[in-house]
């Protein structure tokens, strides 16, 4: 029960630390986010790149697909043009799973201080830098939390026949995955924890990877439940997002194990294999779907009803 408890904080951890790093990454950039995704965003590529960029600085693919959706429904956007923002949201989301696997935990102190002293400031740009070192604090103190509780869970038994069985199936962890990330509301807190678990050795990259690909379909979630009621347009584009990451997840599936051995190549530690690996499976998804953009917007127009967006 004291497991279960220090496990749920850790994730409230992780989450409030992404949000606040979020929050004030957001602030710094101010109410330009908006304006760059209606203006860069009239091909699929520049739509991409753009998406990459902003990804990155918000640290949240649900975060731009939501703002996505919300000038979709207000007809800011067109529905052909959030395709290319959805494969670049793809690709973004993985700068935080990497930024996770640096090593910074002497750091963790020193950034909480100037954190919360920064965020004490009148000046928003200053009161946003301190958002931002705090929220890194949390993350990695949250991370460091997940590999010292899968530690002390290798003894629990319950805990490990469950583990045993996710890596005998491949495609039950997908599903925990998608479980999980739907859960939680965030693909790379699920990554953490995974990360977390794989450090204290009682997960293998085979099962990791698995759930990674599980939780870039339970982070769809954030989208459609941000379409219901937003129009049509809006509904195709949460559509277009999911079909895209289930249809990228059944492509790698049968290549999971050449994917664990690609992993081992790029590094000798196990959570920056999995960030790669992670890396590697949305820059792929997204650059095979990216010169039929049009054609993916046509096939989800047609699959899902109704006359053509424009």
């Amino acid at each position: 029960m004291l497991q279960l408890l220090l496990f749920i904080l850790l994730i409230g951890l992780f989450i409030f630390g992404m949000t606040i790093l979020r929050t004030g990454l957001f602030n710094l950039s101010g109410s330009s986010i908006h304006k760059v995704l209606t203006i860069l965003t009239y091909t699929p590529w520049k739509g991409m790149l753009t998406a990459i960029i902003l990804t990155a600085v918000l640290q949240s693919s649900s975060a731009l697909m939501i703002m996505t959706i919300g000038l979709v429904s207000a007809r800011l956007l067109t529905f052909p043009q959030s395709i290319g923002i959805i494969l670049g949201t793809n690709i973004g989301t993985t700068f935080t799973t990497e930024l996770i696997t640096f090593n910074i935990e002497s750091l963790l102190i020193p950034f909480a201080l100037i954190g919360a002293s920064t965020a004490l400031f009148p000046q928003k740009a200053v009161k946003s830098a301190g958002f931002a070192f705090l929220g890194i604090s949390a993350v990695f103190a949250a991370m460091r939390g997940f590999e010292f509780l899968a530690i002390s869970l290798k003894e629990n038994y319950y805990v490990t026949d469950i583990l045993l069985t996710l890596d005998d199936h491949h495609l039950y962890s997908i599903f925990a995955g998608i479980v999980l990330t739907a859960v939680i509301q965030s693909s790379t807190a699920a990554t953490g924890i995974v990360m977390g678990f794989m450090s204290a050795g009682l997960m293998d990259l085979d099962t990791g990877i698995a759930i990674m690909l599980g939780s870039n379909i339970g982070t769809c979630a954030d989208a459609y439940l941000a379409s219901i009621g937003a129009g049509r347009a809006a509904k195709l584009t949460a559509f277009a997002h999911i079909w895209l990451n289930c249809v990228g997840v059944a492509l790698f599936y049968p290549f999971i194990s050449m994917l664990a051995s690609a992993g081992e190549v790029l590094s000798s530690s196990l959570d920056t294999q999995l960030a790669h690996i992670s890396v590697l499976f949305n820059v792929i998804t997204s650059l095979l779907v990216l010169p039929f953009a049009h054609q993916f917007a046509s096939f989800i127009e047609k699959l899902h009803g109704g006359k053509p967006v424009n």
